[in-house]
């Protein structure tokens, strides 16, 4: 048997994503700046995709511009709102994805702005009277904060920080990376100005994101070129990656309610297993409560061993796909950030594990069951 459960680094296509793809890869290749026949087929296509997605999250079509992904998305909102606006404060956390974490930091090293940290437990939770407290000092800022972590799971209230932010006249940057297609967003109810989408995390293609911009923002292009995306990102679509996107988060919509629950199943089963079998045993953040964490991932922390150096590789040896934390780590305790700001004990072994439609109850058990006797010798 060989089990993935690395869905939060990516996620396999779903074949009627393919299917829906295929059609734009062989036959209807025309540019869709193109005035001719051929061009204005898949500039068809490429709107009604549009409005697919701004529909299930009840925006309008003018308001979603498409990526190469998440990471250009994060940038586009954070680099391009703060020249645009002149905004000289922000404020995040520590536990940010690298593409906000590394971006915002970028920009205070130029001098452009400074950054603020909001203050969080040991458990990975946000402290949002602190947020108040800073802007109530600094009322002209931007704040990006995650949904919802993609090493340790937690969710944040963003509804909360969205009304927060609306009461301080602060712009509000959600990355929802993580949530994007394993949760209902609706922008008509939140107070978001920006929030971000990657096909890849919801079996959709690779290279394709979106970005969600509030039309009241104007801001300019990150990518300078032609004037595609309404002159907010320069170069040639990628067509079919963006239908692929769209049919994507369609099924995800479509099949949502089904698929929560075949996951929240599993990952109740992991930490079941888990806690019967392996002594000494944790969970990094609120990744084990199912009222407040992601229900795709699960943060494992194992107690010292002296296989935690190669806890991954032995997984990867029984046929086990598992990260450290993010799919940037190496090691079972390698690069993250996240697990360093929590101040997790480094001796100890962590493993995100994260889940998709796909997975099944017997994947589980295997990995219960390998990851038992990997710690048969740990002392309770």
């Amino acid at each position: 048997m060989r089990v993935y459960l690395d869905n939060a680094a990516t996620t396999p296509l779903d074949k009627e994503v393919f299917d829906a793809m295929a059609p734009y890869m062989l036959e209807h290749f025309g540019n869709p700046s193109s005035i001719h026949g051929h061009g204005r087929e898949v500039r068809a296509a490429i709107e009604k995709a549009r409005k697919t997605i701004a529909g299930l999250l009840h925006t309008s079509p003018a308001e979603i511009f498409f990526t190469s992904g998440g990471t250009e998305a994060d940038n586009t909102a954070i680099v391009c709102t703060i020249r645009a606006l002149g905004i000289k404060h922000a404020i995040t956390s520590q536990l940010e994805h690298h593409a906000v974490l590394h971006t915002l930091q970028m920009l205070e090293k130029k001098g452009e702005l400074t950054l603020n940290y909001l203050r969080h437990n040991a458990q990975g939770v946000l402290d949002l009277e602190h947020l108040e407290e800073l802007l109530a000092q600094n009322p002209q800022t931007l704040v990006s904060v995650m949904h919802a972590n993609n090493e340790i799971g937690n969710l944040n209230d963003v509804e909360a920080i969205g009304a927060i932010c609306k009461k301080h006249n602060a712009v509000f940057h959600a990355d929802t990376v993580q949530t994007m297609g394993h949760y209902r967003h609706d922008l008509q109810k939140l107070n978001a100005n920006f929030i971000v989408g990657s096909a890849h995390k919801f079996h959709g293609p690779k290279g394709v994101g979106f970005l969600y911009a509030d039309a009241g923002i104007k801001v300019q292009p990150l990518i300078h070129g032609g004037s595609q995306e309404r002159n907010m990102r320069g170069g040639t679509e990628n067509v079919y990656g963006i239908i692929g996107l769209a049919k994507a988060l369609e099924i995800a919509y479509r099949d949502m309610d089904e698929h929560q629950q075949h996951i929240q199943g599993l990952k109740d089963r992991l930490i079941h297993k888990l806690k019967e079998q392996v002594d000494g045993l944790t969970f990094n953040g609120l990744s084990a409560d199912a009222d407040k964490s992601l229900y795709t991932v699960l943060s494992v922390s194992l107690p010292p061993s002296d296989i935690t150096e190669m806890l991954l590789f032995s997984l990867d040896i029984n046929k086990i796909s598992a990260s450290g934390g993010s799919a940037c780590s190496s090691g079972a305790n390698a690069g993250s950030h996240v697990l360093e700001a929590l101040g997790i004990d480094p001796n100890r072994g962590n493993i995100r594990f994260s889940f998709s439609k796909y997975n099944t109850p017997e994947e589980i058990d295997y990995v219960a069951e390998k990851l038992a006797q990997l710690y048969k010798k740990v002392p309770a």
